[in-house]
This record gives C-alpha cells, structure tokens and sequence, in this order.
C-alpha cells in the first residue's frame, strides 16, 4: 500500500462524502411516539439548533455552565413553593427565588431511590440497563461500570471542566469514583447517610438507630463480631487519574454526627470553592452539588424552622447555603450563561414520617416504592434570557432525560453513544418553547430489577401480579386520585390492552439489547491511605468471596 502523505490524508477524507451518524437507540415506546411525531420533531429541532447556535453567539461562542444540585429524600411540594412552606413549617426563600426565576417541571419523575436516580441521570439509561439494582449500605465490591458512559465524560470530551461535590453512591471500587467516570475533582463519600448520620451513637440515643452501636446494648451473647458494619471508609477526595485520599478521620477515630455535620459544612465551603476555581478558568464548566442534608437523624440543640423535624430543620438549613452558592453566581459574573438545575432524587424517607418533619403531602408514598410519593419531586430550572421566568410545565419529564438534554445543549449529541439503548429523551425543546414540548408521555417504574407500573399521560397501571390477567391491573388517574388509592374499572377496561403493549415494546427493545453487567472489583482500591481498620473490613469481605 502506498504512503500517504498527511496533507493527501486531509484531502481524500474532506472530498469524501459525509456519513450519517448513527441515531440514538431509544426504547420501544419513544420509537412508537417518534412515528406519529418524527416530521414535527424534525422541523423543530431546526429552529431549536438556530436558538442555541444564537446563545453561544452571543456568549463568545462559549456554551453555557451547568450548575446541577441534586438534593436527597424530598418529596413534590416540599419546596420551592411558598404556600407549602406555610402547610409544612419550613421556609426554602432561596428555593422560591430560584423557582421563580425560572421553570417549574411540575411532573419531574425520578427512580424510587438514591443510587438508581443518580445512576440514571449520569447515564441517560434506565438504571437496570447498567446492572444498578439497589441502594447498598456497606462493603459490596460494585459499581457503576468502567463501560457506562456519563454526562461528565460527555461534556469533558466537549471541553468542560468537570467537578463533583458531596453524594456520589455509585459503588466502592474504583472504577465507579466520580474521578474516573469523568470529573476532574471530586469530593465525596464511598457510602452515604445511614454510614455517615445513623450509624452513630447520637443516632441510637435519638431513637433512630437501632441495635447497632455497642453501647445500646451488652452484647453478652454475641458471637459474630464481624456482623455489624465497621471500618467503613467515609470521605475521600480525588482528581482524574489520580488515588483518592480519605479525609477527616484518624485511624481509630469513631464517626460521629459532629464528623457528620463537619462533612456538611465541608462540602458546602468546597462547592463555594469549586465554582471560584471554576469561575477563573475559560473553558465551560459542569459542577454538580449533591448534599447530604437534608438527610440527618438527630435533633439540634436548637431548631431553626418552625417544623423542628430533624430532616425539616437541615433543609431550611441547606436552603440558606444554597442561597449563598446562587448569590455566589451571581458575584462571580457567571449568571447569563450558567444553567441552574435544583431537583430532589425521590421521595422522603417515609419510614422517619413524623420525626423528620417531613411528610408525604400530595403523593402518597415514598423512597424505595413505585407509588408517585417515591418517584415525583420538584425540580426547577433557570436559564436567563433563554428559559421564561416565572413559567411552570406540567409535561412528563424523566431523570434521564438531563443526560441527553444537557448533551445537546452543550453541542456534545454526538458524543452519546449508539451501542446501547439510551432512556432519556432530548427536552431541549421543552425548555426553549415551553410547555406542551416534552417528547414523552410515558415513564416506566422499577423497584430493583421488577417492573412496577407504567405511567402514560395521566393515568398509572400498577402492574399485576405474575399470572394475573392485564384486566384486574389496577390503574390510577393521577389527576383525580394523586394518592393511588381508587383503582377504577372503567379506566382498566380500554387502558390495559395498550398498558399491555406498552411493556411489550419494552421488553423488545430489552431482549434486543440486553442489560450490561453491574461493575464489579476490589472495594476501596484507589484509595491511598486507607485506615487499618478499613483493611481489615475489606480483607474479611474478600475471605469468604469467590477465589
């Protein structure tokens, strides 16, 4: 074969002709919308690629910062509207002030839990399809997979700087640090509040924990001493392509909830700190918040919120910084062209109903179930200039959709992967039109691995049990019964049979592209300074293992 010269290279791949991009692999159910709407959503996203091309034009052709908070265990209405704030006794102002100056996605569907939301929203895909099943507590040598694609990766391949503060929940190997799925800086815990706010002996005399620390009880026939969790490693800090290194605990230190509070007030100072940093450089950046509070189990010595619930009090608390990170914004020049998205990841933690402060309000239901109380939040988004202030959309819209929505916006869609079957839904038209633009009208809702209702426009089947026909399905009008508490006849009879075909595309599109398999590893790897009691948790994990 004959040497090519670079400059010959150059000319025989611009005189060749330019092949299409592959399209996007959605699931079964937006193909089967995308037939009766594919022209319309053609033509539009014309004059939606003319709107953001005018953005960055006048912006220096920079695309936009995004700043993304993802707060933790909140159901719909608990914030960002001030009646409520009223019904509840928690004042959010600063939530307020955010939602007003931007859109209310009024029907925001999330996972039932914390690690299955973020999982999706990082991905753009069902958090099944990437092997994330459950919320995991302690020592599991699982993660999200090397193989996953993230929005981070997305973006920093586009030219953003990345950085990630506070929950991260993706795993305890190495491959599923935020460090190494895409962030330049990050900041995190391996584990999350029931390791860091509950298993604590504060927690225990609050009544909230039990059975766990020594001292509740004698432990005089205890044998097993390797039954209660121990040595668990709590926060880290990282940079891309390098170990990360635990901070704020000596070897033999017990955790506390003053540690506890100290990481808070640590990630709020670094988040301040990231956007700065962030601020100085010249490249876009991405920078996600994800608190731990509101998640808290012990009262304060005094309560600032009317509520005085332990979750309550922390999120007045968390409005008041979150007031500070947005007035942060502001003073550093960066509100034009900075996207601002605040959501919570499900709903609240109905289990500490009453004491937390926090209750189910609308929904019924809440973290860990399919019902609407687990998987609807508020979410708000502000864009000056280009998003209407003031404005409310009641389209469905799911988690995943960000992953494919920041992408566009970004101008990174053809960085979205096309051998796998991406879940979220590109809303771009939404935000730049306004309501009665999503491009979906369904969400499917898992509990772990099973598949428990279908949502689709305003009605809910709850799926039926293995061997029960689709007619004695229960379905729901959201509208006139939000708690999921009157199945009626007359909507199963005409709805189970499209409720029926519906899983049926979506199980099509699975068996046409499988599941990948859940990261798996060595806990703690990547981690340089690991305390001697962490060595030894993960030396007794490895003992019984698969050799």
């Amino acid at each position: 074969m004959k040497n090519l010269s670079a400059l010959s290279i150059a000319a025989a791949l611009l005189s060749a002709p330019v092949l299409a991009q592959e399209p996007v692999i959605h699931d079964g159910e937006f193909e089967y919308l995308r037939a009766q709407y594919g022209d319309v959503w053609d033509s539009q996203d014309v004059e939606i690629e003319e709107k953001l091309s005018e953005i960055r034009a006048a912006n220096n052709g920079k695309p936009p910062n995004i700043l993304y908070i993802l707060i933790d265990d909140v159901s719909f209405g608990q914030m960002g509207n001030r009646t409520l704030n009223y019904v509840t006794g928690i004042d959010t102002p600063s939530i307020n002030n955010l939602a007003s100056e931007g859109l209310s996605l009024m029907r925001m569907y999330t996972e039932p839990s914390c690690t299955p939301t973020r999982t999706a929203m990082l991905t753009g895909r069902h958090p099944i399809r990437a092997g994330v099943k459950e919320v995991k507590v302690a020592l599991v040598g699982e993660g999200l997979s090397s193989e996953e694609v993230t929005i981070a990766e997305i973006l920093k391949e586009k030219g953003y700087n990345t950085a990630h503060v506070g929950k991260w929940h993706q795993g305890d190997i190495e491959q599923a640090y935020p460090h190494n799925q895409g962030f330049d800086w990050a900041a995190f815990p391996l584990h999350q509040q029931v390791q860091l706010s509950l298993m604590t002996r504060e927690a225990m005399q609050s009544n909230t924990m039990l059975g766990f620390h020594a001292s509740g009880q004698t432990n005089q026939f205890a044998l097993d001493q390797r039954f209660k969790p121990y040595g668990l490693v709590t926060g880290v800090e990282a940079e891309a392509g390098g170990e990360a290194r635990e901070v704020g605990i000596a070897p033999g230190e017990e955790w506390t909830q003053a540690k506890y509070d100290e990481m808070n007030e640590r990630y709020q100072r670094q988040i301040l700190e990231q956007l700065e940093r962030l601020a100085a450089e010249d490249a876009p950046f991405f920078l996600q918040y994800w608190p731990l509070y509101p998640l808290n189990f012990v009262y304060p010595d005094q309560a600032i919120s009317r509520n005085g619930g332990f979750h309550a009090d922390k999120l007045q608390l968390l409005d008041s910084w979150i007031g500070d990170l947005l007035a942060k914004v502001d003073a550093l020049g960066l509100r034009d062209n900075t996207i601002v998205m605040l959501m919570a990841d499900n709903g609240l933690m109905y289990h500490y109903e009453g004491t937390s402060g926090l209750n189910q309000l609308i929904y019924r239901g809440g973290k860990t179930q399919h019902l609407e109380g687990g998987v609807r939040t508020d979410a708000f988004i502000r864009w000056p200039g280009v998003i209407e202030a003031g404005s409310a959309a009641g389209d469905i819209v799911h988690v995943s959709d960000l992953f494919t929505t920041f992408a566009r916006i970004a101008g990174a869609s053809d960085l979205i992967p096309r051998d796998r079957v991406i879940d979220g839904v590109d809303q771009t038209a939404l935000l730049l039109n306004g309501e009665g633009n999503s491009r979906r009208d369904y969400v499917y809702v898992y509990e772990g691995t099973v598949l428990r209702s279908v949502v689709k426009q305003e009605f809910k089947m709850h799926l039926p049990a293995p061997g029960q026909p689709g007619a004695a399905a229960p379905v729901f009008n959201i509208y006139r019964d939000p708690r999921e508490e009157n199945p009626l006849v007359g909507y199963s009879l005409w709805s189970g049979a499209s409720f029926q075909d519906m899983v049926k595309r979506h199980q099509m599109t699975i068996a046409k592209h499988p599941h990948f398999p859940l990261g798996k590893g060595v806990p703690y790897e990547g981690i340089s300074n690991l305390r001697p009691e962490s060595e030894l948790t993960r030396e007794v994990f490895a003992s019984w293992q698969k050799k």
